[in-house]
């Protein structure tokens, strides 16, 4: 049975440090670039009937070197919106704001959970509608493909937040008796 197989970016400068980064448009770094070629490396002969991603250029650029031909990006494939938290990293935010978690709580000035399970929840749904004619590829940011995982579950977005995801990692959405699974996560 076909499978969606998410993708996350490689390393940009702003991951590598821990810091959110959605609507900032950042090249992958060189340690990035070889991440991308590595995921292309362990995709070798696979075929897929859509690639789907993210419009970012780290994603794009991350499905390039990776040999993957992107047949649809899409706005619902981009990192969660952190408006106010843009930049800046959650140990900092935490100095302002204890106890805050963006799973739960969201970030000001960008999005909730709830706005951005809604948008993994289309992007899911086209996927699956692909599949019958094979594998699809989501090529996309950690905290987007996070509640992707979450959501291909059955669980709310704030669910990503136990799935921990690095740059450039591979995990498989499939099925088990008809009942959606995750396959293999975060492999590198």
């Amino acid at each position: 049975m076909a499978e969606i197989v998410l993708i996350r970016h490689g390393q940009t400068e702003w991951s590598a440090v821990g810091k959110h980064t959605s609507y900032t448009d950042l090249d992958l770094t060189e340690a990035g670039e070889r991440q991308a070629r590595a995921a292309g490396a362990r995709l070798a002969g696979r075929t897929f009937a859509a690639v789907i991603s993210s419009p970012r250029k780290r994603a794009l650029r991350t499905a390039e070197l990776a040999g993957l031909p992107v047949t649809e990006t899409t706005e619902d494939l981009a990192e969660w919106n952190y408006g106010e938290y843009e930049g800046v990293t959650s140990a900092a935010i935490r100095e302002t704001r204890p106890g805050w978690s963006l799973w739960t709580d969201g970030a000001p000035g960008g999005e909730s959970p709830a706005e951005v399970a809604a948008r993994l929840d289309r992007v899911l749904e086209r996927a699956r509608a692909a599949l019958d004619g094979g594998d699809v590829a989501l090529i996309a940011h950690g905290h987007a493909l996070r509640v992707a995982g979450a959501r291909w579950i059955g669980l709310p977005a704030a669910g990503g937040g136990l799935l921990k995801l690095g740059t450039a990692t591979l995990s498989t959405l499939g099925f088990e008796h008809g009942n959606p699974v995750i396959d293999t996560w975060n492999a590198s």
